[in-house]
């Protein structure tokens, strides 16, 4: 420790231009007296180090998390129709457009012809490879029997599915903004004469999602609460380390890596396993038996973890049934999907 101490002692000096009177005695003799000397000042200045004030740790993975979906702002603009790809008798289809966080957003829409009020199921497909994705993809038939039974179906392409942009996407919570998105334009959108979703109700919205489809749904409906019914088709898991560890072995390592990287506790504030508490809409869970590839134990942990919360689900499962459904298995789907939807997504 190093102790410095400052003197300060008076010298008498004065500025050279200002004049001090001299006292004057009585017999004109000037009277000098002592002047007191300033009383002597000690400076401690002894160092002591400060503590830093340190910044709090940047939460790297925040914008991935329950957390900031919840916390943040949706939809802004419109969507638009740009083409008509086909027309019959129940409804068009459109090609579908719009923006989510400044990326173009394309897919289809079916919109029933009879002018009438409809609910709005938003259709998310599974994982496909992108090079070969095509906008008409394997869930077409499901948004066609959806429409059919008078729903306005919207299946957007998802961010990096051709045309749309692609986008940061990682535990795909980027393909998740993309539909909740969706689901605020949907609400403000209506209404507007000569537009394909005048007649769309805003206030009964559905999601429908089939294994990639049905993560993101799962992750949705733990963040908006504007969904009133969803159904879950052969779902990956809410369980993050479980799904990228299943796509690090289907792609022989050539994704998921950048995922399993993320710390544990990381994991637990953006798997939407546990946020299940925050689901408000009801929750229709279907899953093959047979299905090889995602398995059928995802589905009925999701089931039971529902149940357990209280929360409005049912859960069916499909013997003989692969991971996409064929022949007699599909069309039982299909009629518990219109029956489901039909019971919950209805105009009081």
């Amino acid at each position: 420790m190093f102790v410095f101490v400052i003197l300060i002692l008076s010298c008498g000096l004065l500025p050279a231009n200002i004049s001090t009177p001299v006292p004057i005695s009585a017999n004109g003799i000037p009277a000098f007296t002592e002047t007191p000397q300033p009383t002597e000042t000690v400076l401690s200045t002894t160092f002591v180090p400060s503590t830093p004030t340190l910044s709090p740790t940047p939460d790297l993975y925040y914008l991935y998390t329950n957390q900031y979906l919840r916390s943040r702002l949706y939809g802004g603009g419109q969507i638009e129709f740009p083409e008509v790809l086909e027309q019959n008798i129940f409804f068009t289809r459109y090609l579908m457009h719009y923006f989510s966080d400044g990326l173009s957003i394309y897919g289809f829409a079916n919109i029933p012809n009879d002018g009438e009020s409809h609910p709005v199921i938003i259709a998310l497909h599974g994982y496909i490879d992108p090079a070969v994705y095509s906008t008409l993809d394997y869930t077409t038939h499901y948004a066609d029997a959806l429409a059919n039974a008078g729903y306005i179906v919207l299946h957007p392409n998802l961010r990096g599915y051709q045309p749309s942009d692609d986008g940061e996407n990682l535990f795909r919570v980027g393909m998740a903004i993309d539909v909740l998105n969706l689901i605020e334009i949907v609400k403000t959108q209506n209404g507007i004469s000569g537009d394909p979703l005048q007649n769309a109700n805003p206030n009964l919205i559905g999601l429908w999602g089939h294994s990639m489809g049905g993560g993101i749904s799962t992750r949705v409906l733990t963040v908006s609460g504007n969904v009133q019914a969803a159904v879950l088709y052969g779902s990956m898991s809410g369980d993050e380390q479980k799904n990228y560890e299943a796509i690090r072995e289907w792609s022989g390592d050539a994704r998921g890596l950048d995922e399993l990287a993320i710390p544990a506790d990381a994991l637990t504030r953006i798997s939407s396993m546990y946020f299940l508490d925050q689901v408000t809409a009801a929750v229709s869970i279907h899953h093959g038996m047979a299905d090889t590839l995602v398995p059928l134990e995802w589905s009925m942990l999701t089931c039971e973890q529902l149940k357990s919360l209280g929360k409005n689900v049912e859960c069916l499962y499909y013997e003989d049934m692969p991971h996409t459904f064929y022949g007699s298995g599909d069309e039982e789907f299909i009629q518990n999907t219109i029956q489901f939807f039909n019971q919950v997504l209805t105009a009081p």
